[in-house]
């Protein structure tokens, strides 16, 4: 068999290959690129739409197992790469951002702060360029959650400033803007004015995915920013009392008259693991989150447990992803750092697309 012929067969087996969120074949999505068949050796790129993805293993083995098992191929060498794909921009503002996602609950002390840090953590740690804004104007947390030092942000030209780095991140928070421990005294019309700053004064630079921590509620914040910024998603925290899923139902009522696409529900605080006990202890009531996604027909993206590590790395500025790999947390984090890119990514491939420059030769 010549090499051009077993490309066309490695073409064709390729086609077989699914991505399981997207529901179409890998060659269909344009992932297989920069092919090369010489002498049986067979080697490609699959490139994604997120390094996040959760599947990403999942797909690697299945190419090359299919592609590994053509009459002819002597070696399969495949990478996985990935380009994060840009959402339109309906607004001239943070242009260079390619996903703003807006992370929000309907009453405070839910951990949506904490869900937000560690969120953004795993998407930067999947190896995406990452920024996340404090939005949460009168409780402004971040900062600590990281083990950033309060501090005016660096000016920039044209009355732009950057934004704290930390751990890979690009921060910007309320926080930077007063003394430490000094309460943020503002009105309404003040507020906007802050968030406008956040939104067009500064230089975040090219950014796969912008966290956006809201504040608690439907309130002047929440709504100035869904309104402003081209908000590619919305996740919804709620944790499993009945109290705060009413609340969270609300917080999702918002974004469906706004307009803003919703990812899906995070039950923080799920359940309990007691040391030397793999067992799940819902003592907050199990199932609510799942139920909440299915009243409205969202996704539910994940449960995070309860564990005092999740405290501690926020108190001590060093998020639980980073200061315990191994932790059911960080394992839920991760989770729903693919499950959102993967939405994200879903929320993309509906629009049309040409097909592949691999699928159109096949074809031809």
């Amino acid at each position: 068999m010549s090499d051009q012929d077993l490309q066309v067969s490695v073409i064709a087996e390729l086609k077989t290959v699914i991505d399981p969120d997207l529901h179409k074949d890998i060659v269909s999505l344009g992932f297989v690129k920069n092919m090369n068949v010489e002498d049986g050796k067979v080697k490609f790129q699959v490139e994604l739409t997120t390094p996040a993805c959760p599947v990403k293993e999942q797909l690697k083995t299945e190419c090359a197992t299919k592609v590994g098992a053509i009459k002819g191929v002597k070696s399969v060498d495949v990478e996985m790469t990935a380009v994060v794909r840009a959402a339109e921009h309906s607004q001239p503002i943070l242009t260079d951002v390619k996903n703003i996602i807006a992370v929000a609950s309907g009453k405070g002390g839910v951990g949506k702060s904490t869900v937000s840090a560690n969120l953004a953590m795993a998407l930067q740690m999947s190896g995406a360029k990452v920024g996340l804004m404090d939005a949460d104007i009168y409780g402004p947390s971040i900062p600590q959650m990281l083990g950033i030092p309060i501090s005016p942000p660096k000016g920039g030209s044209d009355n732009k400033f950057y934004p704290h780095e930390q751990y890979g991140l690009k921060v910007v928070s309320a926080a930077f803007l007063q003394k430490e421990g000094q309460p943020l005294m503002l009105r309404g019309p003040m507020l906007g004015g802050i968030i406008q700053q956040f939104l067009q004064n500064v230089e975040w630079g090219e950014l796969d995915y912008l966290v956006i921590d809201l504040p608690p509620g439907t309130g002047d914040v929440q709504l100035t920013l869904t309104q402003r910024a081209p908000i590619s998603g919305a996740v919804v925290v709620t944790t499993p009392q009945e109290v705060s899923l009413i609340d969270a139902a609300k917080g999702v009522r918002m974004f469906d008259t706004v307009k803003v696409p919703l990812l899906g529900i995070v039950e923080n605080m799920s359940h309990f693991i007691c040391d030397g006990c793999d067992k799940k202890h819902y003592i907050f009531k199990s199932g609510g989150g799942n139920a909440l996604a299915e009243k409205f027909k969202i996704p539910f993206l994940t449960e995070i447990p309860l564990m005092g590590g999740v405290v501690d790395g926020g108190d001590k500025g060093v998020p639980v992803i980073m200061s315990d790999p191994t932790s059911p947390a960080t394992k839920a984090y991760k989770e729903l750092a693919g499950q959102v890119a993967a939405q994200l990514s879903i929320i993309h491939a509906n629009k049309d697309k040409p097909a592949s420059s691999f699928e159109l030769a096949w074809e031809g």
